[in-house]
């Protein structure tokens, strides 16, 4: 599915992990969005839930599209337009989240420091390659 053997000829930043990091990390990340969107689904709250819908769902929609357009078209470039769309999408999430459960908000916070990580990574490759 990805494109590994392109992407070990990368010159890669100095903080990049071993491989065996990122599989279980986005399974550990996977599982708390999925359950800070529980959360978030039964909260009972006066207030409005559409700001944290609608960004939650544009933030997994660019979450999606990174992938490919990284591993599979070889565009470091337009994934770093990407995946830096995804940081303020996932900011804005954790703030709707937050508004209607503080418990939702903070349960997003492990994968937007994430994020950010894969950001500078992401980076790094523009950069060094």
């Amino acid at each position: 599915m990805t494109d590994l053997v392109w992407y070990d000829t990368l010159i890669k930043p100095a903080l990049t992990p071993p491989e065996g990091v990122f599989a279980p990390a986005w399974v550990f990340l996977y599982i708390s969005i999925l359950v800070s969107l529980l959360i978030f689904i039964t909260a009972k709250t006066p207030l409005s839930k559409k700001e944290g819908y609608i960004f939650f769902g544009l933030q997994m929609f660019f979450n999606i599209m990174w992938i490919p357009v990284f591993f599979i078209l070889h565009n470091p470039g337009l994934a770093l337009v990407i995946i830096t769309i995804l940081d303020i999408l996932t900011f804005m999430n954790i703030r709707g989240f937050y508004k209607c459960s503080k418990l939702a908000g903070l349960l997003l916070l492990p994968y937007f420091l994430w994020l950010l990580f894969a950001t500078y990574l992401n980076y790094g490759i523009v950069f060094l390659n």
